[in-house]
């Protein structure tokens, strides 16, 4: 039995996890932020569709969301 067992080493602290599970919250609310705005009979057009929140802010929010999981990934200890 060794007692020089050494512990695993993470690619990253524990900070930069938090922070990439925040990312990947905001780009998960990102998508959720665009769904909808259909509708139910294929043969009634619905406007919903090219509403500021799916045009504009949705995607801006995916964008945050990416770019704060990678701040996440180029973080150092």
């Amino acid at each position: 039995m060794k007692n020089n067992e050494q512990k695993p080493d993470f690619l990253f602290d524990k900070v930069n996890y938090k922070i990439l599970l925040i990312g990947i919250a905001v780009i998960a609310l990102g998508f959720i932020l665009m769904s909808g705005g259909g509708s139910d009979d294929p043969k009634v057009w619905n406007d919903e569709v090219f509403n500021f929140q799916r045009i504009r802010l949705a995607p801006t929010v995916v964008l945050i969301g990416f770019g704060i999981t990678i701040y996440s990934i180029f973080k150092k200890k």
